[in-house]
């Protein structure tokens, strides 16, 4: 019960131990690896608008792992991201669409559109 309560306050302890580990896997990545993953990471923090904890923490777990492969394989970061890291980071970051904040907003606008069309179909043609 006290733990439910925690974690409404301070966020998911799972969560939480997941970061850790993705912290972890990133320090241990070569040094010029790591500095990439770090600007993408930041760039998703400033640019993903993602609120859910669960959602970030897969997305960053995806990065890491890719990353992390790449690493492995001797890949240039130049050949995953691509000539435009924006592009490639903006990208990745729609496959995570369902944890951004926006959405929450864009299903209002669409209710409000709905409820409106509704209501009109409600009123008699002279009325309208």
């Amino acid at each position: 019960m006290a733990a439910k309560w925690i974690e409404l306050v301070t966020g998911s302890f799972e969560d939480k131990k997941r970061w850790r580990q993705y912290k972890a896997r990133k320090e241990a990545l070569p040094t010029s690896y790591r500095t990439a993953i770090d600007g993408i990471e930041r760039y998703f923090m400033y640019a993903g608008s993602i609120v859910k904890g669960d959602v970030m923490m897969q997305m960053l777990e995806d990065l890491g792992d890719l990353i992390e492969g790449a690493a492995a394989d001797g890949t240039p970061i130049r050949d995953i991201v691509g000539d435009d890291p924006v592009e490639f980071a903006d990208t990745f970051i729609q496959n995570y669409s369902d944890g951004q904040w926006i959405n929450k907003e864009r299903k209002r606008l669409n209710d409000a559109i709905d409820q409106s069309a509704n209501e009109s179909a409600d009123q008699p043609a002279d009325e309208a």
